[in-house]
């Protein structure tokens, strides 16, 4: 054992702390939920079935998107990646003051819609790029981004504090990362049908829906990726649907259907007709329709730069709050 400190004392801190880098890096990348070459096969089906204007993915997009609209300053350089790649690029011209926009997704047919897309907008004022990489591995330069935005792409992430490092750490100083998840409570009403139809037909469960971040946890990763002035908003949309296929094909089209490594392979016809009978017993609306909601958390934060905002030293009040409340009138004490 003393020869082991000796050794470590006499190794460069440097080489020690990349060594312990590695290590962690490497027990990381063992953790893995989703099946990444499957998501990509999905999106690769989702490009030829998503339809032009998918009024979720819009309103997430523009909910997203008008956060740029209350910065004073301008983004030249931005990165979009994954998820609704096609709407943000229709809605993000004249905003934000973006000059090069670089659209990267892990699917090549993606990136292929993309492309056609831009072509069919013709906008000249901005110089756009497309590139095929995985969010989990981002193929930019340290600092060379003013702002980084994700839709409805980063929950399928292994990694998701990594991939938030990542961004943070490829933007410069006082650049900007957007991103729009899908929160936990996403298809609730799917989800207590899959439960109580497969208790009843298979006397189990296995996992048909994927695990999500809880609101709560949405400010920790800012944080824990290194953000400041992070700041997390929720809404919540409900979509109603003629039934529970048609809610199944509009997963599909936006590339949204399970792709958890422990997935069971094989859904039975009665399994799934049961979901499907209970789905509609329980949440059916007097028209017929069934209702799915969607919630999705919307994240915002900034690589650190010396004009921002700082909280102040712990201590460094001048005024105490019992003299606030006398001055105030208040009883008793705080």
């Amino acid at each position: 054992m003393r020869a082991v400190g000796e050794l470590c004392r006499s190794i460069p801190c440097r080489f020690l702390w990349r060594s312990c880098r590695f290590y962690c890096t490497e027990q990381v990348s063992r953790v893995k939920i989703f099946d990444r070459n499957l998501k990509r096969k999905q999106r690769d089906r989702a490009a030829w079935l998503m339809s032009p204007n998918d009024s979720l993915l819009d309103v997430v997009a523009e909910n997203l998107l008008d956060r740029l609209d209350d910065c004073k300053r301008t983004f030249p350089t931005t990165l979009c990646m994954g998820g609704s790649l096609e709407a943000i690029m229709r809605l993000l011209p004249g905003r934000g003051g973006i000059k090069k926009l670089i659209m990267m997704d892990a699917s090549h047919d993606m990136v292929k819609l993309c492309k056609k897309s831009e072509q069919e907008l013709s906008n000249k004022n901005i110089e756009t790029s497309f590139i095929v990489a995985d969010e989990e591995f981002l193929p930019v330069k340290e600092g060379s981004l003013d702002l980084v935005i994700s839709s409805l792409g980063l929950h399928w992430t292994n990694d998701l504090p990594g991939a938030m490092i990542q961004s943070r750490l490829a933007l410069k100083p006082d650049g900007l990362f957007l991103a729009a998840i899908l929160g936990g409570e996403t298809l609730r009403e799917l989800r207590i049908a899959c439960t109580i139809s497969q208790m009843e037909r298979e006397g189990g469960i296995s996992p048909r829906l994927s695990p999500l971040a809880q609101v709560r946890d949405a400010g920790n990763l800012l944080t824990r990726a290194g953000f400041t002035l992070p700041g997390v908003d929720v809404d919540e949309y409900t979509v109603r649907y003629n039934s529970a296929l048609e809610l199944i094909e509009h997963l599909r089209s936006m590339g949204e259907t399970n792709a958890l490594l422990q997935r069971s392979k094989v859904l039975k016809r009665e399994t799934a007709l049961a979901a499907a009978a209970v789905y509609e017993s329980m949440f059916a609306a007097d028209d017929g329709s069934i209702p799915a909601t969607f919630q999705v958390i919307y994240m915002t934060g900034w690589r650190e730069h010396s004009s921002q905002q700082k909280p102040k030293r712990r201590g460094s009040a001048t005024i105490s709050f019992n003299d606030i409340q006398k001055q105030f009138g208040g009883q008793g004490s705080l």
